[in-house]
């Protein structure tokens, strides 16, 4: 023991006792599909416990926290206790790359499995000689609820196991995963809990938690569960010598296994892997906030042993987080370039991601509802990288009555326009006054200033916002006829002295600049509603010249590859009000390009071809490399299907090779692609 002043020790046991309460308390909540804390704020509450654990090792009881795994079982609980046959534990957890070193070089091996760390529900299925016999939650690891009858009704979860020809059917398998609700699933479900009068879930992880608790099966269906499993617990007549060899067992036998796994051979690859799936945390179907690691040989797994509740043999490392809570203070509207009156939150300010934000997209009227957030809620907020931040749900165990409802305004907060949708079904309300709306207006001009459009690097929102509040700009028509002289009434674009500052002096420039650009370029510029990036790439690789583009009957339009008839009826309606004629012509008599050249004009050798690109190029970044294909004709994807005619692939490539090898797809080194911009599909050699 170590020596300690009494009066230091007794201040040390009650730090201990303090931090050991918060632990137990916030565990019980998140087990139960409760959680009133982020995880991130969770796992730094357990390091500062192990912390002081290894410090003192005296304060480190039996019945610590830090060595129990999951939360008791609540005694009153409405389902029945189960023992597991082989007892569930959990995982360690390291939070960078040295400490993740540090434990590959004290747990070598000749191969390590990478597998997404699924943030849902754990549950133990036992099979008797192929046929579902229970289903229970992790408990405590050694004792879980019975939750068959709900198991039952998960789509993903096999009754009766398939025969295989090379993996016989053993006598006992219990079988370890994680049930969760898909990304995309969740705001419908958190919709159908609303109108059913229920709180709305904070997020998919509590959701799933608190499906698997309840009482009336139908109720469980409702809940779109899925199941990925990532282990095996006790057997009978079944040996596998690796966790791979057991996963492509229960692959055959017809359980659910992640596509995501990959089997890595060196400390450099597993740290290659965590760094992809960093930056790819949203391409999985479900909520992910780690990368586990794993020895792949079974006899090394037993060398290595347990602690008294994690495996030595494996780890999570985990990423920083993404959600965080805050409270709500106000809800807002703002108008878009297209009229669109979009709700947003304005929060107490708050780190999350890189950065500090305080405001959130809450996207319309009716997602407001969706969400079930109050004015006054501590919310739950996510940023996945440079995305916008969205509000995920209220944390309705937090709400104290002084909540209020938002009510979406009548009028538009920047013309008083009435506000109404443009259609009967339309989820979005919409400010009618497009021609002289100062939001849209200034919301217009940002757009265009975009990278994707004219490209002016010295236009941003607040010049924007300038050039139409000052009266310089009656609408975007005048832009390209902006002089000096013009500016000197701006204040974004002057000096104390009243005379252009070097930004008014650089906007002038950049305009005569970007007069020459890309047709495709000129027509998202219009901000025309439907007709992004894509389909105006089409339309101007089809026809060469806005004027044919604007005498095309809408039928040949929609007839492009890539636009359809939605977006050709609305590019042809854009076309039928005399003042968006006016701009037109006001660009053009300003110079501003109208049609393609021959020279301009790229072959169209990906006509009709979907292309999805993985990993990285030497050549090209991500963006160029879609450039590449769409302005070709094709269709640069992010998701590999039967459908996707090339697969083309980089170093550090992931699931997607590993999927377009399963679909047998044709797959592409750089040569190859470089080879299939130029010339086409025509002279690549047929799929292997």
């Amino acid at each position: 023991m170590t020596e300690n002043p009494p009066e230091n020790f007794a201040q040390l046991r009650r730090t201990w006792n303090e931090l050991a309460e918060q632990v137990r308390y916030h565990r019980d909540l998140y087990y139960n599909g409760q959680p009133s804390l982020p995880d991130s704020d969770f796992d730094a509450l357990f390091s500062r416990l192990q912390r002081l654990e290894e410090e003192h090792p005296e304060l480190a009881v039996p019945d610590s926290p830090t060595k129990e795994v999951g939360a008791p079982v609540a005694q009153q609980s409405t389902f029945g206790n189960v023992e597991h046959l082989q007892r569930m534990l959990s995982l360690d957890n390291v939070f960078d790359e040295q400490e993740l070193r540090d434990w590959l070089a004290k747990t070598p091996s000749p191969r390590y499995l990478t597998e997404l760390k699924i943030d849902g529900l754990s549950i133990d299925l036992v099979y008797r000689h192929g046929r579902l016999a229970r289903a229970a939650t992790r408990g405590d690891g050694r004792v879980g609820e019975d939750i068959t009858a709900n198991a039952m009704v998960i789509g993903d979860i096999p009754h009766q196991l398939k025969a295989a020809v090379d993996h016989p059917l053993p006598a006992v398998l219990e079988v370890r995963g994680e049930v969760f609700i898909p990304i995309g699933d969740f705001a419908e479900v958190n919709a159908q809990r609303i109108a059913d009068g229920g709180k709305p879930f904070a997020n998919p992880r509590n959701a799933a938690a608190g499906s698997l608790r309840q009482k009336n099966t139908e109720d469980v269906k409702k809940r779109r569960l899925r199941m990925i499993c990532h282990g095996i617990g006790y057997t009978e007549g079944f040996s596998p010598a690796t966790q791979h060899e057991a996963y492509l067992a229960m692959s055959a036998w017809g359980l659910p296994t992640s596509p995501y796994t990959q089997a890595v051979e060196s400390s450099d690859e597993v740290v290659a892997r965590v760094n992809y799936w960093a930056g790819h945390r949203h391409d999985a179907i479900h909520e992910m906030d780690g990368l586990v690691i794993k020895v792949d040989d079974i006899a090394e797994q037993r060398a290595y042993g347990s602690t008294s509740r994690a495996p030595r043999w494996a780890i999570a490392y985990k990423y920083p987080p993404e959600e965080v809570t805050t409270k709500l203070l106000d809800i807002r509207v703002g108008v878009g370039r297209t009229g669109r009156v979009t709700p947003y939150a304005v929060m107490e300010p708050v780190f999350v991601a890189g950065s500090t934000v305080s405001m959130a997209t809450l996207h319309n009227p009716s997602e407001v509802k969706r969400k079930g957030v109050l004015i006054g809620d501590t919310v739950v907020i996510r940023k996945a990288g440079e995305v916008i931040p969205e509000v995920l749900g209220p944390v309705v165990e937090m709400r104290d009555g002084s909540e209020r409802e938002f009510v979406f305004p009548e009028r538009c907060p920047d013309c008083g326009a009435k506000l109404a949708p443009a259609k009967e079904d339309d989820a979005d309300w919409r400010c009618p006054n497009a021609r002289s709306c100062p939001g849209q207006l200034s919301a217009r001009l940002t757009y265009l200033a975009g990278r994707g459009a004219f490209d002016i690097e010295a236009l941003g929102e607040k010049g924007a916002q300038d050039l139409i509040r000052s009266g310089i700009l009656r609408d975007e028509g005048a832009l390209f006829n902006l002089t000096e002289d013009d500016l000197l009434r701006s204040q974004v674009y002057t000096t104390q002295k009243g005379t252009v500052n070097a930004s008014g002096k650089k906007l002038i420039r950049n305009l005569e600049q970007s007069r020459n650009t890309d047709l495709w370029r000129v027509i998202v510029a219009l901000s025309i509603r439907h007709v992004g990036p894509t389909a105006a790439r089409a339309l101007a690789g089809r026809y060469h010249s806005l004027p044919a583009l604007i005498s095309a009957p809408v039928e040949d339009l929609a007839e492009t590859d890539g636009v359809g008839p939605i977006i050709a009826q609305s590019f042809k309606d854009w076309f039928e009000e005399p003042w968006h004629r006016d701009i037109v012509d006001s660009w053009a008599a300003s110079g501003v390009v109208m049609e393609e050249s021959a020279a301009d004009q790229v072959k169209q050798t990906l006509e009709g071809l979907t292309i999805v690109v993985t990993g990285s190029l030497e050549g090209y970044t991500r963006d160029s490399a879609k450039e590449a294909i769409i302005s070709r004709g094709g269709r640069a994807s992010g998701s590999v299907s039967k459908k996707t005619d090339f697969v083309v692939v980089g170093e550090n490539a992931g699931s997607k090779e590993a999927r377009a090898r399963e679909l047998g797809l044709r797959i592409l080194d750089e040569k190859g692609f470089d080879e299939l911009l130029e010339n086409g599909a025509g002279n690549l050699p047929p799929a292997a």
